[in-house]
């Protein structure tokens, strides 16, 4: 059974008398627990479905289901709840509160949400139970990144969107990250979602989807990824 499922998802952006379809009746399913990988050049539309995804944007026409929720049809105060309840974001950019220490970064979450997971758990998970007193500033790009996992793993979430989160990341510590989110989904059946232009990321997928031009133009099934370390970085 699908956790997500989209149905003829269109997404059109009016710029003037112009349309622009940044998504073309896409049709798409994902397992729970799965480690998804989306890539298509820029301007595919990649970052588009994850925002539909997210509830950070509605389809012009189609229908989103979650959990069998149509979320497409959801007003502000329900889409609200959505992205607090089922989904956790983590960016290029790690948006973290810098007068805030690591472990208040995370706690945020608890102010938002009703189960979070342990935030000392989830900063042992990362590999930063040691820095859980400093601030962003005393820390690398690396351990920011993964504080900001830890965020976005002590939400809960069922869905992780992550858009291109290792980015801005050297080779080796963006490996380090991208074991911290293949961890979730193998131990914990997070659906890990990750757009990306890295092809070697990829390789570590159940499930590679190619997004060109607003359209779906091949789903790959992976039986057998590989991990990180198989991957040469």
């Amino acid at each position: 059974m699908s956790l997500i499922e989209f149905k003829n998802v269109s997404r059109i952006y009016k710029v003037g008398d112009h349309e622009q379809k940044a998504l073309d009746s896409i049709n798409l399913n994902i397992e729970q627990g799965k480690f998804i990988v989306i890539l298509g050049p820029s301007g595919a539309g990649k970052s588009t479905l994850l925002n539909l995804l997210g509830g950070l944007d509605s389809p012009t026409s189609g229908t989103i289901l979650v959990e069998d929720k149509d979320i497409s049809k959801l007003d502000n105060n329900a889409l609200a709840d959505y992205r607090a309840s089922t989904v956790g974001f983590v960016f290029q950019s790690y948006n973290l509160i810098p007068t805030l220490t690591v472990f208040e970064n995370v706690s945020l979450v608890k102010e938002i949400v009703k189960d979070p997971l342990s935030v000392n758990e989830m900063l042992e998970q990362v590999g930063l139970a040691d820095h859980k007193d400093k601030f962003p500033s005393e820390l690398s790009g690396g351990e920011q990144q993964r504080v900001s996992i830890a965020r976005a793993l002590a939400k809960n979430p069922k869905i992780l969107l992550c858009d291109e989160p290792t980015g801005a990341l050297d080779s080796e510590t963006g490996a380090m990250v991208l074991k911290v989110l293949l961890s979730m989904a193998r131990n914990y059946q997070k659906t890990i979602i990750i757009v990306t232009h890295n092809q070697n990321i990829a390789k570590m997928a159940d499930t590679i989807i190619r997004v060109k031009s607003g359209h779906i133009k091949e789903v790959i099934n992976q039986d057998k990824p590989l991990s990180v370390d198989e991957v040469d970085w």
